[in-house]
């Protein structure tokens, strides 16, 4: 166990990397989309290989990112069942999960994924748009992104083993406010702070 331990550390350590830096991409989508409005408007111009960036930029946010969603437990969960459950048996429910249905389906991702990353690699395949961008990079987000995700499925599927086993955390647990939780909380103080400095 403390072998495989090691080996979800590295996977958590290279997905939270992943993740910080899917972060920036969604910034960088901003900033060209509303380049690409601003020019629009003032210059009546726009580039096609500017607009595909912009997609192609949230594409990877999107898929890479599925990974630091599942290791920072923000990826939709019923918690309204969840919570009623023992953690012994939230952890069973994740395991089963993640071996019936996320590693699989994952596998079948990136299966399918590849042949379409591979033909347009050797092809050469260009977007069909005046201006537009060759394909494969976005291609390559599909088995990319599905890999990731089914590196970050081992890793949680060792911390429920761990845990079960005695060696880990409960990492499920319900014990406090979520992160979203309590960011709705500071928004809503800060809300209430700004009101009160208006008012006086």
């Amino acid at each position: 166990m403390p072998l495989l331990l090691q080996i979800s550390r590295l996977i958590d350590a290279v997905n939270d990397l992943i993740g910080k830096l899917a972060m920036w991409l969604i910034l960088a989508t901003t900033l060209i989309s509303a380049g690409n409005a601003i020019v629009r408007k003032v210059f009546n111009t726009s580039s096609n290989g500017l607009l595909e960036i912009q997609w192609y930029l949230f594409a990877a946010a999107f898929m890479l990112g599925g990974g630091y969603a599942f290791l920072r437990n923000a990826h939709v969960r019923i918690d309204f069942l969840s919570s009623k459950f023992s953690p012994r048996m939230r952890h069973w429910v994740d395991i089963v999960g993640i071996v019936v249905f996320l590693l699989p389906l994952c596998y079948m991702m990136a299966s399918l994924g590849w042949p379409l990353f591979e033909r347009a690699w050797d092809t050469g395949e260009m977007s069909s748009n005046a201006g537009g961008l060759i394909r494969w990079p976005v291609y390559g987000l599909i088995p990319l992104g599905f890999a990731v995700l089914f590196a970050q499925g081992v890793s949680e599927l060792i911390k429920r083993v761990a845990f079960l086993t005695g060696h880990g955390p409960d990492l499920l647990s319900h014990e406090g406010p979520s992160e979203v939780e309590q960011l709705a909380e500071e928004l809503a103080h800060s809300d209430k702070a700004r009101q009160a400095g208006v008012a006086s």
